[in-house]
């Protein structure tokens, strides 16, 4: 998939307005009962970056990204401004934030994951895009060393031990992400006059699986 590993510029992300969608098919019997079904297997995530447009250098930036992505052709890095830590916003990335997998004395192999829970519930989601320099991991409890423990592949997430972590052994990490997107929409209509009234132009962002 065409993707480009840049990030959109944060200050406009980090005012917009957005967050997960879920596709639920809902039938509803004749006993008033219903039967409800998901084709998707996670959330796909939507924005509109408009609402952090600010100024006229915003906007000439936007048009600059949008042009060099070629509209809706190359996807690229997102920091959606609710969800982009492994752990609340106001708190700091720890290495036991999330558990990650288990070791089994021969993997040497993890993906990163973030898990949402509430109650009995959870939703196990795939973290493809963490910020350089921002991973933390730990095994069994104890923080390893990035470079001489493990290595981290930006464009995946996968973390890459040195040597395989002991079976039984549990794997946790602590991370700042991105969120993948393309635009939405293969043009961009801006009004300066309406602009500077105060309307808000719409610049439509939706999640792309990588």
């Amino acid at each position: 998939m065409s993707f480009h590993e840049i990030l959109f510029p944060v200050d406009i992300a980090l005012n917009s307005e957005g967050g997960p969608t879920r596709k639920t098919d809902i039938v509803a019997l004749v006993s008033g009962h219903e039967e409800r079904n998901s084709p998707w297997a996670g959330s796909r995530r939507s924005f509109n970056a408009g609402y952090g447009v600010k100024s006229v250098a915003d906007i000439e930036d936007v048009i600059a990204f949008f042009e060099a992505r070629h509209g809706r052709l190359y996807g690229f890095r997102f920091r959606d401004p609710f969800d982009f830590k492994s752990c609340r916003i106001a708190e700091s990335p720890a290495p036991d934030d999330q558990l990650i997998g288990t070791g089994d004395g021969a993997e040497t192999s993890f993906q990163l994951v973030k898990r949402y829970t509430s109650g009995a519930a959870s939703y196990a989601r795939m973290i493809k895009k963490p910020v350089t320099g921002s991973v933390r991991v730990a095994v069994d409890g104890a923080e390893q060393t990035e470079t001489a423990d493990f290595t981290v592949d930006d464009t995946s997430g996968v973390i890459n031990f040195t040597s395989p972590p002991g079976a039984g052994l549990s794997i946790t990490a602590g991370f700042v992400f991105d969120t993948p997107v393309r635009f939405d929409t293969d043009e961009l209509r801006i009004n300066l006059a309406a602009f500077e009234a105060g309307d808000i132009p719409s610049i439509p962002l939706i999640e792309v699986l990588v």
